[in-house]
């Protein structure tokens, strides 16, 4: 029972953060941020890819980022990307490729500032430094989904020069599919990682941000195929957006995403808190070398009787002194 109180004080105390650091109002930025520093960021990756003949590279990569979102949602963003990159330029090597990674570096802040709202951190390192870091980000994030496309080409290639050496591997195709899907949560994960761990102000440890980070993944499988579903069976966003439908859906794709992850860093934000405030009142406590009392000090749920439980003190008991057992009832 007293974890069960301490799960669900914690998740009220996240629910509480998100809400007091304006995660909704966040949230819009993120994803409106995001959606403008997509297009910058595929075109640099494709002027990195043309630069180094790998064109067709850069198409797979555009289509590993949207084939990891429903087809009711990426479809008419897949589409305007295409064209766009499709365009002939010539000014990707010079002044180009520089806007491109500054503006495509603005989803990178965008989500800086998200992050720090949700731990409560204040930034106090060099305005300068940040954004050089993202523009760093971008560009190691580009690297990395061309390597990544590379390997997508190549594995099939080299599965089925496998099987044809060993045929038994036929029987596992289906394996297959679940590794390179296990591989995009793994990257999708790694990402999540970085961004907790070296975007926001502050320190954290890995078992400080990994509940979020599982939290964030979870949350958004469901909730990729939970708003496919809606928009397959309900939405009409044509009837209200007219030709922005395809832009507004995906920003409220977006939306959702940047939502719960902030949701995310919220739920770590509250559990490095409770934990602290635990530490604090246990040193406490044995300062006094009494049993004492634990207690949460929960912001008010608006119901009473849920307050009175959530913030129910928990009684410690002292130590048994020169390793007697405590007698049930006995505080000393």
């Amino acid at each position: 029972m007293k974890r069960l109180r301490r799960s669900i004080a914690t998740l009220w105390y996240a629910i509480d953060q998100f809400n007091r650091t304006d995660g909704w109002a966040i949230a819009s930025h993120v994803a409106l941020t995001s959606l403008m520093a997509m297009f910058p960021f595929l075109i640099f990756l494709t002027a990195v890819a043309a630069f180094f003949d790998l064109t067709d590279l850069s198409n797979t990569v555009v289509e590993l980022i949207f084939n990891a979102v429903p087809a009711t949602i990426a479809g008419p963003i897949a589409r305007e990307v295409k064209s766009v990159l499709l365009i002939p330029r010539g000014d990707l090597l010079t002044i180009g490729v520089a806007l491109a990674i500054w503006f495509a570096s603005s989803g990178v802040e965008a989500l800086r500032v998200g992050l720090n709202r949700a731990y409560g951190c204040t930034e106090n390192r060099s305005t300068i430094l940040l954004r050089l870091e993202s523009m760093l980000f971008v560009v190691v994030g580009t690297i990395v989904l061309l390597t990544l496309a590379f390997l997508v080409v190549l594995m099939p290639v080299i599965w089925s020069t496998a099987a044809n050496y060993a045929p038994l591997l036929h029987e596992f195709e289906r394996s297959f599919d679940v590794v390179r899907y296990s591989v995009t949560l793994t990257i999708l994960g790694g990402a999540l990682l970085i961004a907790h761990l070296w975007l926001p102000s502050g320190h954290r440890q890995l078992k400080d941000v990994l509940p979020g980070v599982g939290l964030t993944l979870s949350a958004w499988l469901l909730g990729a195929i939970g708003f496919a579903t809606y928009l397959s069976n309900f939405a009409n966003y044509a009837s209200t957006y007219a030709g922005l439908a395809g832009v507004m859906t995906a920003l409220v794709f977006l939306y959702l995403i940047a939502a719960i992850l902030l949701f995310g860093a919220s739920l770590n934000a509250a559990r490095i808190e409770m934990r602290a405030k635990r530490a604090m009142a246990e040193q406490m406590t044995d300062a006094a070398d009494a049993p004492g009392e634990v207690v949460h000090g929960l912001p008010p749920t608006g119901l009473g009787f849920v307050d009175r439980w959530l913030n129910a003190p928990v009684r410690r008991r002292r130590p048994p002194a020169d390793g007697l057992p405590v007698i049930p009832g006995d505080n000393g």
